[in-house]
This record gives C-alpha cells, structure tokens and sequence, in this order.
C-alpha cells in the first residue's frame, strides 16, 4: 500500500519523466520510441540554447588569451572525465544485458574530438594549438548543432533522463565554446582558420576512416553517412554497389564545406555588425 509521500513522488515522477526515473537505462524504459523528438519542452530547450550560447558570448566577450586557454584546458579534463562516467554508466548495463562491450561508445565520433581539442587547445603551443581551436571553432560548432537539431539520444532516453541531458549538455558545449572563441577573436575568420580545423579533423580521421571500414562501423559517418541529410540517401545507393570509400570522400567534402561556411558566416555576421556600430555611431553623435 503506497503512502501520501509515495503517491504524490510516484506523481510528480510521471509528470515530468513518465513511468521511469531520471537514471533508468535505454532497455529498462519501456514503451518509448522516440516520441519526445516532437516533446514542446524540447523545442524550448533547443530555442533557450540557441539565445543562450550569444548572451553568454557577448556577456564573456572580454575574456583574454590566457584566461580562454585556462577555460578550455578545465573544459578538456571535465569532459574526458564526463565521457568517462557516462560510459561506465552505460556499459555496466550493456554488459550485465549482452555480456559485451558496446563498441559504438568508443570515442571515435565527430563530437568526442572536444576531448582532444579543448585540452590541446588549451594547454598546448603553436600550430598544435591553433588546429585545436579552429576545430572548436567549426567541426565543434558543426557538431554541436547537427546533434542539437538532430538529437540521436532523443531515439533511446525521453527528455527527462539522464541520457538525454548528457546529450544535450555536450552538444550545448561544443556549440558555446566555438561560438566564444570567433567572438573573443581567439580564432581569425579566413580561409586559414578552415584549412587548420579541417587539418585537426582529419588528423583525427586518419584512425576513424580505417576503423570504420574495417569494422563495419559508421563513426564520423564515414562509412554509411547515418543520419546526414541528403547525403544519407545517396550513400545508402553507393554503399549497395560496395563503394563504400566514394561514400568517405564526399563526406570528407562536406565536412570541408560546412567549416568553411561557419567561418565565412561569422565573418559575414562580424562585418554586419561592425556596420551596424558605425552606423548607431553617426547617429547619436551630436551635432555641432
């Protein structure tokens, strides 16, 4: 027989997170399908973040050279330190349930590239650390918000889960720390701060690519491009003629691309407002 205190707990449990608690894992939430990609609580989230990361930006435009590197060396150990909590958490019941370790939690994806580039970014010297920073400044902020617009944990853990906020904290990170850094000017806008992001990048790729290919895995999408628009498509009729590789080589293209585009957009944004300045400037300046 349930007390007062266990109703109203078991209540408030339903209201906000449905029949499970903030820490069951993926297998233990039954009846979930991924219904919450459409939940109004996420779209605010997403919306809240999205204000949030130039309020942040703009409050913290000041901070100095030194004081960034201190932020992202902090930031590289706190999120090694995450990854590693969270994927001690999943696999303590990945291997309770198939007796294996999940290979997919390696940390061989687009956005586990932060726990190499915020440290080095931060703690390293010349080129070594400026291709960490470009990278924060384009594939993090590339990855960040393909995964907030697109969640993929949202397909596993409802909103109000442990799985899904780890998720979304990441990805809100990763988006943040490449946004502060084009705005204290931590990082140039032209078309070197590309070529150095995308050298970090594919450094990185260089264990992903043959990882993916042998294994049969898709890490950076390498491999299948699972869930990326468009190319999805077209790499699922490549990959039914066994070219696997063609597949590699346009997505590597659209990674150049799509750091190329961060870069050049906030230039285009940089230049927009500093005409905006100059403008507000005339006007208020009093007339003699």
């Amino acid at each position: 027989m349930l007390d007062e205190y266990s109703l109203i707990e078991y209540a408030l449990r339903v209201m906000f997170t449905g029949p499970y608690s903030f820490f069951d894992y993926k297998y233990n939430i039954v009846g979930y399908e991924g219904q919450d990609f459409e939940n109004p609580i996420r779209w605010i989230f997403l919306i809240v973040s999205l204000l949030l990361v130039p309020a942040l930006c703009v409050i913290f435009r000041k901070t100095k050279e030194k004081q960034m590197n201190l932020y992202l060396g902090i930031l590289g150990i706190f999120m090694i330190c995450l990854y590693l909590g969270k994927t001690t958490w999943e696999s303590y019941f990945d291997i309770q349930k198939d007796g294996a370790f999940n290979t997919y939690l390696l940390p061989f994806d687009t956005c586990s590239i932060i726990m190499l580039a915020a440290p080095l970014a931060g703690f390293a010297k010349g080129p070594i650390q400026k291709a960490a920073k470009c990278w924060l400044a384009t594939g993090g902020i590339v990855g960040g918000i393909s995964n907030l617009l697109f969640l993929q944990a949202l397909k596993y853990y409802p909103f109000w889960t442990f799985g899904a906020f780890y998720s979304m904290f990441w990805h809100f990170i990763m988006v943040f720390t490449g946004v502060f850094l084009i705005v204290t000017k931590n990082v140039e806008l032209n078309w070197k701060s590309v070529v150095y992001g995308f050298a970090f990048h594919m450094a990185y790729s260089v264990i992903v690519i043959p990882l993916d290919h042998i294994k049969d895995m898709d890490f950076m999408l390498y491999r299948n491009a699972g869930g990326a628009p468009l190319v999805e498509d077209l790499a699922s009729k490549l990959n039914e003629q066994g070219l696997y590789w063609l597949t590699t080589l346009i997505m590597i293209h659209v990674y150049l691309l799509l750091f190329a585009f961060i870069i050049y957009l906030s230039l285009g944004i940089t230049k927009l407002v500093g005409l905006f300045k100059k403008l507000f400037h005339k006007e208020a300046k009093p007339q003699e």
